[in-house]
């Protein structure tokens, strides 16, 4: 059942959590929900899902629709395209896959606009890989330093997806790069804390909490496979 399987994952945090030094509570569960019909998202909201995934714009506004976001939190994972962004403020609490400067600058025009202050993620590319959107590395204090004084934006932390691998361990290095990376840039100035380390899913969650994940997305161990 969903609900024994979130139980499960939780436990599964909460022991990587206190293995990893920290204390209880100090890493969140994000329920990746992208293709989960808004039925079976309701099972797992009563049985204590409140922070969603989703990585499509018009899916996550026709599940907003339905479901409201009364005690829910709705975050964007996916690829955002540019002239998608003044569709995405309304429905998303937290856009967690920025990966350009340019992206950076049209969430914070169009959040000007509308008065707002959207909260974001830096998407890194630590592994390189052609096939994932994301920033290299080394772009990333340049991305700082041209978004630090953005007034429509406020970012805070880092995100990556590692090689997929059936072997968690293969991913330890590539979290352990991200903190470090944040680790050096936390903190330039008052708009970014960097607090925030999204890392680890289904397969990988518990390493990627040992290496300072604050935030971990899962969504196979609790709904299985789905078609991509």
């Amino acid at each position: 059942m969903i609900s024994e399987r979130i139980a499960e994952v939780r436990e599964n945090i909460e022991l990587a959590t206190l293995r990893s030094g920290r204390l209880s509570g100090q890493v969140r569960l994000m329920v990746v929900t992208k293709q989960v019909s808004t039925e079976t998202m309701r099972t797992a909201i009563a049985a204590g899902a409140t922070l969603l995934g989703e990585n499509r714009v018009q899916s996550a506004r026709e599940k907003v629709e339905e479901l409201g976001r009364d005690g829910l939190q709705w975050h964007l994972i996916g690829n955002l395209q540019k002239n998608k962004v003044k569709y995405s403020l309304d429905i998303f609490d937290r856009i967690d896959s920025v990966d350009s400067i340019a992206l950076a600058e049209t969430i914070d025009r169009r959040a000007t606009q509308l008065g707002v202050v959207m909260p974001i993620l830096l998407q890194i590319n630590i592994s390189g890989e052609e096939s994932k959107f994301g920033l290299a590395p080394k772009e990333l204090g340049a991305v700082l330093d041209a978004t630090g004084n953005m007034k429509g934006i406020r970012i805070e932390g880092l995100m990556t997806i590692p090689p997929m691998n059936p072997d968690p361990e293969r991913a330890r290095p590539y979290f352990s790069e991200l903190r470090e990376l944040r680790d050096k840039y936390a903190r330039i100035n008052d708009n970014i804390s960097l607090n925030e380390l999204s890392m680890g899913m289904s397969s990988d969650y518990a390493v990627a909490i040992e290496e300072g994940a604050t935030l971990v997305r899962v969504g196979t161990s609790i709904f299985g496979s789905r078609t991509q």
